[in-house]
């Protein structure tokens, strides 16, 4: 089970501001796109879980992802997650054509055939996804994740940092976003949520 606290940035401008501040810690910065799977008949998020690939920097490296049972709740996240690289190449393949990610050799796409029941006849479509990037700085001990995520109906910032001590963590975060006069709010949906409902919350 991943805890993450996720707060998110009023504007652009906030997401400028700290990236300004925290720019002496950046450690690294990736950019993703991120697709999503279901069955025709949602077989997956009916059950409250979701099947993405995740392509980092330009198909360098690819993520296959189940991930269950999210909880947002004051700005903490918990979710179920299970994931593993697979080649790029046969990812894409997948994107192009997603009846192949029932056939694809993976863990991750086992997992789902044996607890979903999603094998070949049923078949996989592509959601939509969205395109970010990530800026992690590390600071204060802490692995900050600063995201700018560009849907295709507007764009949504947050900042994320996974720990065990998430109320810790949270505090420490709101106080130094309030120190520096940087708006910011709970985030109330995940970005998958986010992507089915076709609007910024």
């Amino acid at each position: 089970m991943g805890v993450e606290v996720k707060l998110r940035l009023q504007d652009a401008a906030a997401h400028h501001q700290l990236t300004t501040i925290l720019s002496p810690f950046l450690s690294v910065t990736v950019h993703q796109e991120v697709l999503f799977f279901d069955t025709p008949t949602n077989t997956l998020s009916s059950q409250l879980s979701v099947l993405s690939l995740r392509f980092l920097n330009k198909d360098a490296k690819c993520i296959v992802s189940i991930k269950s049972k999210p909880t947002l709740v004051d700005g903490v996240c918990r979710v179920e997650e299970d994931k593993e690289e697979l080649d790029p190449c046969a990812a894409r393949a997948c994107v192009d054509d997603p009846v192949r990610l029932a056939k694809i050799e993976s863990r991750i796409l086992k997992r789902v055939k044996e607890e979903f029941g999603v094998g070949e006849e049923v078949g996989f479509v592509c959601l939509g996804g969205f395109e970010n990037k990530k800026e992690v700085f590390d600071w204060k001990n802490l692995k900050l994740e600063v995201d700018e995520t560009k849907y295709e109906f507007g764009t949504c910032y947050e900042i994320e940092c996974e720990s065990e001590d998430h109320d810790g963590v949270k505090k420490l975060l709101e106080e130094f976003l309030k120190e520096n006069g940087i708006c910011y709010s709970y985030s109330k949906m995940i970005k998958f949520a986010v992507l089915r409902s076709g609007k910024l919350p």
